[in-house]
């Protein structure tokens, strides 16, 4: 991937996300497919984008038994995806399940096996929601405690809020890929995130790869939003 940023194609037809892919392909590192467009358009949609040439993210966040996840896993791998996303909060059992899967499936295939990600907690998620699903009311703490789990599971990558990349890397290997979503400018709205920074404070803190959606596919010029994002690095 030749760039640290990770296209969120959270629009409701797959004609607008080919028009965007089209717009700012050579740009960005890998294109984030999510649940709605997921939903929409199904696995053809991975396949266009990634016969395209275009690396896929995807962005479905299993979170289930062990077995289900795992089958899950693999059929991503069989979609050539570059990236996929569990719950960390599906436990250990759930997580190895799922990286035995990514790696077993892409050793059948003869490919590289693709980079699962442990999301933490949703960026938008603050102390008093955590509090109010019984969970400990402190992000950072719940974050860690989490991301720790991940790599005791064998996982390779983590999806963490911006706020936390840089406690995060005081505690990890160094080889742990960092996902980082709620990238905005400085005074841009927020939206429903709750944990932000901009592009160049969370590369700083050692992330890996920025996750941006709404300041580039809601933008007037979209391939400008991205320069732009891109020249701030």
């Amino acid at each position: 991937m030749k760039s640290p940023l990770i296209v969120a194609l959270d629009l409701p037809s797959a004609e607008r996300a080919h028009e965007l892919v089209g717009q700012i392909g050579d740009l960005v590192g890998a294109f984030k497919i999510g649940k709605e467009l997921f939903v929409r358009a199904g696995p053809d949609l991975v396949r266009r984008i990634r016969d395209g040439g275009a690396p896929v993210f995807l962005d479905l966040k299993f979170h289930d038994i062990p077995n289900t996840v795992a089958r899950a896993v693999a059929a991503a791998v069989q979609l050539g995806v570059r990236m996929l996303t569990v719950h960390a909060s599906g436990g250990r059992a759930m997580l190895e399940a799922a990286e035995n899967a990514a790696r077993e499936t892409a050793a059948q295939l003869k490919t590289e096996p693709p980079l699962v990600l442990g999301v933490t907690v949703l960026t938008s998620l603050d102390s008093d929601a955590l509090a109010g699903i019984g969970m400990t009311a402190n992000v950072a703490r719940q974050v860690e405690r989490l991301a720790l789990l991940c790599v005791q599971a064998g996982l390779r990558g983590l999806v963490c809020s911006p706020l936390e990349v840089a406690a995060l890397r005081q505690i990890l290997p160094p080889d742990i890929q960092l996902v980082t979503p709620g990238i905005r400018d400085a005074g841009a709205p927020r939206d429903d995130q709750q944990r932000t920074l901009t592009a160049r404070e969370a590369m700083a803190a050692g992330a890996n790869w920025l996750v941006i959606g709404r300041p580039v596919y809601a933008a007037p010029d979209p391939r400008r939003a991205t320069e732009s994002i891109l020249a701030s690095l």
